[in-house]
């Protein structure tokens, strides 16, 4: 049953990527996680230690291939919004992209690379719709900083602004359903009870339709 709760950020609690804790607790101990835009690995390294998975990580950035590396995980460096040739079906028991699928050109490719690759998929993003991003807009006129995380329009890496209700929707389209979800955002009842209006990020643990 899909359980909606809410994590209230701290102001300690940032920079500590809430996110993490729930991505840990879904994967059970010696799965196999593929993690798509991985960055510097800090999740995946977080994963090997704490649950001993079996690890593949896949990253565009070159320096962000090569601090994975250092950290003594197994990552390539390609794009994730392709189809992923050298990664038989059901290779992995998660598929993983946490705070990426804004930023890549094709995210309906990335969802269907993930749904094949792996039963279970996780995907966190920022919430478009969050009502501070709203006001900016409507009374600013201006694109919302919180929503770019402090870039700017023109420098952002986020080509795609979508909201909670627009994965949602993506999602069954593309034969995935929700499992599980957590909203994080300063007012915890509120984005638990509405979150594309309250939450200015979203964690979603997804599982294919009928699966």
């Amino acid at each position: 049953m899909r359980d909606n709760r809410a994590y209230v950020w701290g102001r300690d609690e940032v920079s500590r990527r809430p996110e993490y804790e729930w991505i840990e607790r879904w994967i059970p101990p010696r799965a196999r996680v593929i993690d798509l835009g991985c960055g510097d690995g800090t999740l995946l390294r977080r994963l090997k230690d704490g649950r001993q998975i079996e690890e593949r990580g896949i990253e565009l950035s070159p320096s962000g291939v090569e601090a994975c590396r250092a950290k003594g995980l197994r990552v390539t460096l390609g794009a994730i919004d392709a189809p992923l040739a050298d990664v038989p079906d059901d290779a992995f028991d998660y598929a993983v992209c946490n705070v990426t699928l804004q930023m890549v050109m094709r995210p309906e490719v990335l969802l269907r690379e993930m749904r094949r690759v792996a039963p279970r998929q996780i995907v966190s993003f920022p919430n478009f719709a969050y009502v501070v991003n709203r006001l900016e807009l409507l009374l600013r006129g201006r694109m919302p900083r919180r929503l770019l995380y402090g870039y700017r329009w023109y420098d952002t890496g986020h080509i795609h602004q979508l909201s909670i209700a627009d994965f949602e929707e993506t999602v069954r389209d593309l034969g995935l359903a929700v499992q599980d979800a957590r909203y994080f955002g300063p007012a915890g009842p509120l984005a638990r009870l509405a979150p594309n209006l309250w939450a200015h990020e979203a964690l979603l643990l997804l599982r294919r339709a009928g699966g």
